[in-house]
């Protein structure tokens, strides 16, 4: 069992929210506490700093949403070939 502890400070209160997770396979377990071990941190600061990163990325699905909303703001189409050539270019 993991427990991670994650503080929420406001203006003029903290708050502290208790995270359980339960049936973490041992390997699993096992890596995560190589990682942490190599960044010279506790399972429990390692994974808080995992869970504040993950939370601050936007889903794939948001994110895919926001790139089409940005092309279609800034109409720009570059057509299959030009990218090819320009790969092809890249390559040589």
């Amino acid at each position: 069992m993991v427990r991670i502890v994650h503080a929420i400070c406001m203006q003029y209160a903290c708050m502290s929210i208790n995270i359980t997770i339960r049936d973490i396979p041992e390997d699993v377990r096992d890596k995560l506490a190589g990682h942490a071990a190599g960044e010279g941190k506790s399972m429990q600061e390692y994974l808080h700093g995992e869970l504040v990163r993950l939370a601050q990325k936007p889903t794939i699905d948001v994110w895919l949403k926001e790139v089409i909303e940005r092309k279609a703001a800034k109409k720009t189409d570059v057509p299959i070939k030009k990218i090819l050539r320009a790969r092809e270019a890249d390559r040589k």
